[in-house]
């Protein structure tokens, strides 16, 4: 046997080695000296075919009820997203939805269905109706819309109806109404002549500040509420009511005193009417503000 012949014939004794091991020949690399204390490792097993999946059947209803005043509805394609977090409540079925704060810019554009002046102030509040589309209905005695000019160069926004309020239906009429009618009144307007509403249109229980998803749920109304008056200036009273209106979340203490542009609106935020009965010596600040507002009113 010549050498090529031997070689031949090498190479075929491995390969039937190989074939015998369950490797590729391909896979082996270069021939190398077998070992006779080695011991070939067992071939793995062939995974089984996987069976077919079953197919799923659609759900025949949703898992959480729809809102009955969906944003889609009030805002159509534009609408704001308002639904990303929700948390189930401890103890309970039901599911409480904490959302993020509205990007109003894009809210208050939106709102622009609506006529303006009264009759896109009454077509908001037949919508509202006997509202229930949030759990602050429950313990409240009437829905407090808001009150004044429709077509007021100058609004106020407060956080929202307490006991009087509730009471009367009227928002702002408290003993914080009555420091807010004096402060109108030092800037040489009549509460008749600017419009005054609140982020939501119900009482906290308590006068608790509203929780986030009751804000998401009622200030879509509020927005257009401003858009059908079309007011010059939007005063924003205390943290509640400036972080809706500006979609933000810092304070009143860091946001006060200084306009910003919100949807084509001037909004100057200041401290709430109810913070000044407590603070008598924030009533300076809130003058400087409004002050300010008074220069921007006498504008062009």
């Amino acid at each position: 046997m010549n050498r090529d012949d031997a070689v031949r014939e090498a190479l075929r004794v491995r390969i039937e080695w190989l074939k015998i091991l369950g490797v590729s020949a391909l896979a082996a690399g270069p021939e190398r000296p077998a070992s006779p204390a080695a011991s070939p490792a067992p071939r793995p097993a062939a995974p089984a075919p996987a069976a077919p999946r079953a197919a799923v059947p659609p759900d025949p209803a949703p898992r959480v009820a729809a809102s009955p005043g969906p944003p889609s509805r009030l805002f159509g394609s534009a609408a704001p997203d308002l639904d990303d977090d929700e948390t189930a409540v401890a103890g309970g079925n039901a599911k409480e939805t904490k959302r993020p704060a509205v990007s109003t810019p894009f809210a208050i554009a939106a709102a622009a269905q609506d006529p303006n002046g009264r009759d896109g102030l009454l077509r908001i509040r037949e919508e509202i109706g006997d509202c229930r589309r949030c759990r602050l209905c429950e313990r409240r005695t009437q829905v407090v819309f808001g009150v004044g000019d429709p077509g007021a160069r100058l609004m106020f926004i407060g956080e929202g109806p307490g006991a009087d309020e509730d009471a009367q239906g009227e928002p702002f009429v408290g003993r914080a109404g009555q420091l807010l009618t004096k402060m109108i009144e030092a800037m040489g307007l009549k509460r008749s002549q600017v419009y005054i509403a609140n982020v939501v249109k119900c009482r906290p229980p308590e006068n608790r500040t509203p929780l986030p998803d009751e804000v998401a749920t009622c200030s879509p109304f509020l927005f257009r509420q401003i858009t059908a008056i079309g007011p010059r200036v939007i005063v924003c009273l205390g943290t509640p009511s400036a972080q809706a209106i500006l979609g933000t979340r810092e304070t009143i203490t860091r946001l006060r005193g200084n306009f910003r542009e919100v949807g084509g609106f001037r909004v100057m935020p200041t401290f709430h009417p109810a913070y000044l009965l407590r603070n008598p010596a924030a009533k300076r600040e809130v003058w400087e503000d409004l002050k300010q507002v008074m220069a921007a009113l006498s504008e062009a």
